[in-house]
Parts: C-alpha cells; structure tokens; sequence
C-alpha cells in the first residue's frame, strides 16, 4: 500500500517533474554557483509547504527542506550542479549549444529532482495521517568543492534518522560498497624570474620546485599500500621557455579506504612538498582545498531498496532518441561485463536495461570518490542507482548529457519512486527503522566524527568562484501548508 501511494503521488507529478528536470537542464550551472536550480526546487518545495532553510553550512545554494513535525524524521537530498565543458544538445549527434559551456554530464539535473519527486510523495503520505517528518536536503558543488562537507559541518544532517538517495546510471541497483575518502591539494610555488640564459643563476625556478615535488609522488607510490592513489596536474608552470618561471601551481590528490590514512598519506605529502622548495631554493605554499570521508554503507537500507525495486519492476522508454543514444556509443563491452553474466545479453541487445538487479559492489570499496561519504557518518544512508541512460554509457560523456535532458526522465521518476517507497517504509515499520539504526551504529555511528575541513575554510575562496548573492524568488517559510498532490 505504501508503494502505490508513492507511485500515484509521483504519477500525478510526471509532467510536472519531467518539465522542472529539464529546465534545470537547459540551465546548467557548476560548483557553488548553482542559483536557477536552486531557487526552482525551493520553490517547489516552498509552494508545497516544506519549511525551507537557506545557507545552510555558509554554503548560499545549499538549504534543508522539513514536512512535518513529528518522530522518526527520514530524508532525502539532491545534488544540482553540472560540469564544464560539456554542453550538449539533446540529440545522437555530438552537437555542443555552446562551444565549451556547462553540462549536467553526470545527470545531476534528474538527481536534485528525482529526489524531490520523493520528498514530495512522502509529504503526501504525511498529509495522509503517516506520523513523522520528510526532509529534502539541496547539496550543491558535488562535482567540485564538496558542499556536503560544509553544510555536514552546518550540522544539516543531524536530527535525520536515515536518508537514502540515489545517483543517475545505466541499471537500476541499491548501492551498498563503499568508496575511497580523499584529500584535495593546491600547492603554490615562488620562486624568481630571471633570463633563462642570459642569467639562469639569478632565478629560482617554481617550476623545478614542483617538478621535484611531483618526482616525489612518484617515488611515494611505491611505499604506500595499494589501495592508495596519489593524482597530480600542472595548472601553472611559465609562459615562456627562456623566462625562469617565478610562479608555478599543481593540484594534487591523496585517495584511500579510511580518512586516517588518507590523513597519514597527506602528512608525507606536505612534508614532500617541503622538501621539494628546499632543493629549489623557492617558497611552496600549501593549501588543503577538500577533505571528504569515504562512504560507510548500510546493508539492511540497500536490502530495502531493493525490495521496494523489486515491486516496482522494470520501466519502458518509449523514446526513438534512446535507440539512437545507443547507437551513438562506442564499444559497451566492458561496461556490460560489470553486470551478472544472465544479464548482459539482455543489456546488449536494448537500448535501456531497466529491470531491477542486485547490488554490484556489496562488499567492496569503489575506486571513486563523493562527499555523500560525509553524510553517511553521521546519519544512516541508502544509496541506487537507476537507469536514466542506455546501457553501458559512461559518466561525463556527451551521450550522457543528452540522455539527462531527454529520454533519462523515466529513470529519474523511477528513482523518486523508489527512494519515496523506501521513506514511506521506515516511516510507517519501526522496526526496519531500528534495524538500519543499529547497522549504523555497529558500524561506529556518528561519534568521532569531525569534517576534515577545518572551521574557518571558506569553500568559495578554495575553489575560486565568486560568492552569489542568492535570495531564493519563492517565500522559503510559508505561513501555510499548501495542497496536496491533486492540487497541484
């Protein structure tokens, strides 16, 4: 019962979600600077009554959305923000609409409101007579700058019992691995410029300090245990051979299983990059640009999503752009063979593979990255993917990109049907609610946590994006409570 009245409440929204998501797709904006899909969700969300706190965490598009006021409160969030350089039409051919402009690559125009889809059917619900409380969490700068750090630092995940959420894919799967915590780095060097030939002893090179420095990363690999990563890329390193580069820039990250040794890996780095200016003769200015947990999975929320998938089935796209999107790939072997071997055949031969599998990463640590690891330290989190592109496509591709402003809709509202259901039953089983409490805390619950960005880190100023002056058009504290879904 509680899945039919999730799955009417997002039926009776389709046209409505289906518009917003890709409105918010023709308006792509990147990390931290996200104000036209922020303020379209608060509005939703303001219109249907949600209690609407903005600049959360000091972080202008981040907000907390509430419905209700009683116990168990459950939740949800949606990440909003696009990617550089990938603006597409949405169309088989590569076809960018602005030649180097955004793009939702990682289809985060379907995730801000295939969550809201749920929180708005579990709202529903509570309108119904369901006691407790459904919270909407608006995390921007997913793809860089990590808002979720700061607004966990806010403490907007604190009074949740368990959230659950989801991420755009190519199949539909709960989520139950975890994934690499990480350390994000922009090392500076001064040094001082001279003729490169003329007068090669007067300068000091910045360039040669982080060279040095990247020379000891790569004789750190070898010393480190091997589930750790160490990446690097010049950004700065001079403008002309013959002129002793005085200024040069790198960004580095540090990658493992735990944020201890993430931490302990970082310490040798800074202590490197020390090094490094002292056989260059140069000055290295160190700074720490991100710190994100790795992601603590909870098994009994996965089984729960997968139950509420199983009752959902499978879902069609009846869209001839999806046969062409298909097409359009290149070899999807290798993505496919990730599947069970019953169901790769059937991934192969059709555009989309829609019907429910188990999860592919029980057990394992992913070798990515995402500051939903945060969250989940401090409250229970569930996680899915579902399909909102055909199968085998791969993330940050143009294809993709497309695929979220087109046929990807029927994955996005199977998402918000399965996140609402699995809501909707935490709120009205206790004892499933208990269950995936006590996972949490087996797991070390939310004690000892503490961000690995320190209190005074201005996201902005580390990420270099000037702060938006964001007032939402919406009124974000309604007086009233709106309609319900038949009002809409």
């Amino acid at each position: 019962m509680e899945l039919e009245t999730v799955d009417e409440a997002v039926e009776a929204r389709r046209d409505d979600l289906t518009d917003l998501a890709r409105d918010v797709w023709e308006h792509p904006q990147t990390a931290f600077e996200e104000t036209y899909a922020a303020d379209r969700l608060i509005g939703v969300l303001a219109e249907r009554g949600f209690d609407v706190e903005v600049g959360v965490g000091d972080v202008e598009t981040g907000f907390v959305a509430r419905y209700g006021d009683g116990d168990p409160v459950v939740g949800t969030m949606g990440e909003f923000d696009a990617l550089p350089g990938l603006s597409q039409e949405a169309s088989a051919t590569k076809k960018p609409i602005e030649e180097g402009g955004n793009g939702h690559g990682c289809g985060h125009n379907l995730f801000g409101v295939g969550s809201l889809g749920a929180a708005l059917a579990v709202a529903d619900a509570i309108d119904g007579g369901v006691e407790g409380s459904v919270v909407y969490v608006g995390t921007p700068a997913e793809e860089a700058g990590s808002g979720k750090v700061y607004m966990a630092r806010g403490g907007a995940f604190d009074d949740i019992d368990a959230m659950v959420s989801w991420h755009p894919g190519w199949y539909n799967a709960p989520t139950k691995g975890s994934c690499l915590a990480v350390d994000s780095y922009e090392v500076t060097v001064h040094g001082e410029s001279s003729h490169a030939a003329a007068s090669p002893e007067a300068g000091r090179s910045a360039l040669d300090g982080l060279q040095l420095l990247n020379t000891a990363v790569e004789y750190m690999r070898e010393h480190v245990p091997d589930p750790v990563r160490l990446h690097y890329v010049i950004t700065e390193g001079g403008d002309a051979a013959n002129v002793v580069p005085p200024e040069a820039t790198g960004e580095y990250l540090v990658r493992a299983p735990s944020r201890d040794l993430v931490e302990e890996v970082s310490a040798w780095f800074s202590r490197a990059a020390e090094g490094a200016a002292l056989m260059a003769d140069v000055d290295v200015e160190v700074t720490k640009t991100s710190g994100v947990y790795g992601v603590r999975p909870n098994e009994t929320l996965g089984d729960a999503v997968r139950e509420t998938m199983d009752e959902l089935g499978s879902f069609s796209v009846d869209d001839p752009l999806a046969d062409e999107l298909s097409d359009a790939l290149r070899d999807t072997s290798d993505q496919i063979a990730v599947l069970p071997e019953e169901h790769r055949d059937r991934a192969a031969e059709n555009a989309y593979f829609t019907e429910p599998i188990d999860a592919l990463d029980a057990g394992t640590t992913g070798s990515y990255s995402t500051d939903s690891g945060d969250v989940s330290q401090i409250v229970p989190l569930g996680r899915m993917t579902t399909a909102t592109w055909p199968a085998g496509t791969p993330l940050h591709s143009w294809q993709a990109v497309a695929a979220s402003g087109s046929t990807g809709t029927e994955g996005m509202l199977y998402a918000s049907k399965a996140i609402g259901g699995t809501l909707l039953r935490l709120l009205t089983d206790r004892d499933l609610l208990a269950e995936v409490v006590a996972e949490f805390e087996d797991r070390g619950g939310k004690e000892g946590y503490e961000p690995a960005m320190p209190e005074d880190a201005d996201p902005y100023e580390l990420l270099g994006v000037d702060r938006p002056d964001f007032e939402p058009t919406a009124d974000a504290e309604p007086e009233a409570t709106a309609g319900t879904a038949d009002d809409d």
